[in-house]
């Protein structure tokens, strides 16, 4: 069995794919798993490092973009949908799986032509455009959140949680409980995939504060992923401050931080709420304001509305007020633990295992007919 995963440009959606493609892999060791994405996103980067396939095809961001941006994306599409159907062709596929982005719509549009069954993931609390686009061709529709299901048809719909990959529920790591009892208290700091500029910023400033107060200081670590295009400015900041700092640009291994971190400070992307859930991290976060349809304020607000996080609009922060919030939740540890017993009341720990149960057994189903 071959199953083609178009996912990629953000970690959002590359890495629901991984988490499905090694739950494919569980359940049937010789299926074929390739992905498809384009040489924009992080997709050549990250996959190498995950050890599976990738072909690339024309495809570019259609939304939030000017006139000649759209023009030139509408313009590469029949050239990505052609692309697929060779791709496709060449490769035998059984199965096609897109989790939204624009690599998805020519991916799916081919396996439509070709009658090749097809699935798409929404793992936002309000859909993007390319899985409304791309939703009537599908066969079924996986949701993160149940609130999502009023944008599908009602038939197509499995709302059975954001697929995580098995490194996050893995029991030999545990993760520590929010307010936990020892030595130090770990702070993880990340902007989604890329970094987050005015985060970066904001936590430069918030630290000096912080650390004012010499008890916090002595007890608090931090793990800051920057992204790559702020690195060096962030990593020089800190080291001419004399601030012991963990500083990276890209975490390869989130689900050992994130199982070490007390408190999370970031963005409030799909993958990032079901990885906090799931670990039962308490967060403060900042969601991106020029996302699509503002999908990432909805998802923050989900885990808001539960008391498992606080958020802080990017245009309210500054970096003495997120030294106040977080020092507030780091001197009241019952405050962390509650938080992060509601954040694991959210999580779902089945999501990979039970859409992939759905998927085989619609392959089976048209190998059947």
């Amino acid at each position: 069995m071959t199953i083609i995963i178009a996912a990629g440009g953000t970690g959002g959606h590359l890495y629901p794919g991984v988490a499905l493609a090694r739950e494919f892999l569980r359940r049937d060791p010789s299926a074929k798993i390739r992905f498809v994405g384009t040489r924009r996103g992080i997709e050549a980067k990250v996959l190498p490092h995950e050890g599976f396939a990738l072909d690339y095809i024309s495809a570019l961001p259609l939304m939030g973009l000017g006139f000649s941006q759209r023009l030139s994306a509408l313009c590469a599409f029949p050239k990505g949908v052609w692309q697929s159907l060779i791709l496709l062709r060449r490769h035998n596929a059984d199965l096609v799986f897109g989790i939204g982005g624009y690599t998805s719509p020519p991916v799916l549009l081919a396996a439509f032509l070709l009658n090749i069954p097809r699935v798409i993931l929404e793992p936002n609390a309000y859909p993007g455009m390319a899985n409304k686009l791309v939703a009537p061709l599908a066969q079924r529709v996986f949701l993160a959140f149940g609130a999502t299901a009023r944008h599908f048809a009602s038939s197509k719909v499995r709302a059975f949680g954001a697929p995580i990959r098995q490194a996050f529920l893995d029991v030999s790591g545990r993760s520590t409980s929010a307010g936990e009892a020892k030595d130090k208290k770990t702070l993880l700091v990340f902007g989604g995939s890329g970094g987050a500029h005015a985060l970066n910023l904001a936590m430069m400033e918030a630290l000096p504060h912080l650390f004012k107060d010499g008890t916090l200081k002595s007890q608090l670590s931090v793990i800051h992923q920057t992204g790559q295009k702020d690195y060096d400015m962030v990593k020089a900041h800190y080291d001419a401050a004399g601030l012991t700092v963990e500083v990276m640009p890209f975490l390869f291994d989130m689900p050992t931080a994130l199982r070490s971190a007390d408190l999370v400070v970031s963005r409030s992307g799909a993958m990032t709420m079901a990885e906090l859930t799931v670990c039962g991290k308490p967060a403060v976060l900042i969601p991106f304001p020029q996302s699509i349809y503002q999908h990432q304020l909805h998802n923050a607000q989900v885990l808001e509305k539960a008391g498992a996080a606080l958020i802080i609009p990017q245009a309210e922060l500054a970096g003495q007020k997120l030294a106040e919030v977080v020092g507030a939740l780091f001197r009241n540890p019952h405050r962390l633990q509650q938080m992060g017993e509601r954040s694991r009341a959210l999580g779902r720990t089945d999501s990979a295992a039970t859409i992939v149960r759905e998927c085989l057994q619609l392959v089976q189903g048209k190998a059947r007919g």
